[in-house]
């Protein structure tokens, strides 16, 4: 494995010296930052583990409901019924009857709004037959969208039956993939109450997401909280043209009887860490498709060396003071044996920097390098008679 370590003036000039690392902390025990845009993860705490999600893994539910609708399978006016099992759902409700069938738009909002365990099987029986088929949908979608540190079941994130899990990563993924997936649907996630009738009386929820008042550009998503989960929630902002996308699960506040404090409490560190996030990270562009950033070996073609090059262009979000440490090395097997052909993968680009979670980028031959004639071939030949070498 040979490393070359990039000497291009497109990098160096974003490495110039700045102040000490901003330090990013918090008393969750797991959590996570990604850039919206990109899906780079910025910034994580133990968040490439499972945890129990609690009611953040209903934004696996809500993606099912989006695909079908998304697809015309289902249409926003679709209803469908109320069962006794549905009804029986223990924890957070949306107040659903027996008997009654609901549209789609309405177990969207009871679900997102006021975290409607009831309502999330109501849409569980709906499109799945039973919980246990939906429960085996929920999987297949996640192994689809590659959450590989999620498993399901059930649709609401009751502890019981255990094993619900997710990480935050996975959490973070999911929402980025509602956000721009889904952008006709995605205005649930913002929408403030939730008023429904029960007995004849009209109740009115609030959405316990209270970052949408109390956080500048906050758009959703969910929150959760159960006594082995602690409260968590997955929060996105845009400000700018910017999108931040946080995760944080297992924040514990002991000293609360009131559910709505630690709503209060978590918002803020929500919020505090999304203000951290706009403040301290910058997107900084490196290269685009066609620059060199690196040189491979060749042996036995008609050139020495192959540049390289990235696919796509290449923009690498961090906080603003670790860049003075910002190292990016090209890896990759070699010398390369010829042909090599354009476009042909080559190696990687590793970058590094304080407080952040690395970045592997693919590189590929900027152009081809044939085959050397006989008479290369022979030189060739040669020198490894000579070195006692047969080949690279």
């Amino acid at each position: 494995m040979r490393l070359f370590v990039l000497t291009s003036l497109s990098l160096f000039a974003i490495l110039a010296a700045q102040p000490a690392l901003a330090v990013i902390s918090t008393n969750a025990e797991h959590a996570l930052i990604m850039d919206g845009d990109t899906g780079q993860v910025l910034w994580a705490k133990d968040a490439f583990v499972p945890m129990p999600p609690a009611s953040m893994s209903k934004l696996m539910t809500i993606d099912l409901v989006f695909e079908e609708l998304k697809d015309g399978r289902i249409k926003l006016t679709s209803t469908f019924p109320v069962s006794e099992a549905a009804w029986r759902t223990g924890g957070s409700t949306g107040f659903t009857r027996v008997g009654d069938r609901l549209t789609v738009e309405d177990l969207i909002q009871r679900i997102i709004v006021v975290s409607g365990n009831d309502a999330c099987v109501v849409v569980a029986e709906g499109l799945g037959g039973t919980t246990e088929n939906f429960v085996a949908m929920m999987n297949a979608r996640a192994k689809q969208l590659g959450l590989t540190q999620s498993h399901f079941v059930n649709p609401n994130g009751l502890p019981e039956p255990p094993g619900q899990a997710m990480s935050a990563l996975d959490l973070a993924k999911l929402a980025r993939h509602l956000i721009y997936t889904y952008p006709q649907y995605y205005h649930y996630f913002s929408v403030r109450s939730y008023t429904t009738t029960d007995q004849g009386k009209q109740i009115t929820q609030p959405n316990r997401d209270l970052t949408l008042d109390k956080v500048q550009g906050a758009d959703g998503l969910k929150t959760g909280h159960t006594d082995a989960a602690g409260y968590g929630i997955t929060a996105s902002a845009k400000r700018d043209g910017r999108r931040i996308i946080l995760v944080l699960n297992g924040l514990r506040y002991p000293d609360y009887h009131n559910d709505y404090f630690p709503n209060i409490k978590r918002s803020e560190e929500a919020g505090r860490i999304i203000d951290m996030a706009f403040r301290e990270f910058r997107q900084y562009r490196l290269f685009k498709p066609g620059d060199v950033v690196g040189q491979a070996k060749v042996w036995g073609g008609t050139s020495d060396d192959v540049a390289l090059t990235v696919r796509d262009p290449l923009a690498l979000t961090l906080q603003v003071d670790s860049r003075k440490n910002m190292k990016a090395v090209v890896k990759y097997d070699g010398p390369i044996k010829a042909p090599v052909a354009k476009g042909q993968r080559i190696g990687t680009l590793s970058v590094t920097a304080p407080d952040f979670p690395g970045l592997n980028v693919p590189l590929y031959a900027a152009h081809e390098v044939p085959r050397t004639g006989i008479f290369g071939r022979m030189m060739l030949g040669l020198q490894a008679l000579i070195s006692g070498k047969s080949g690279p």
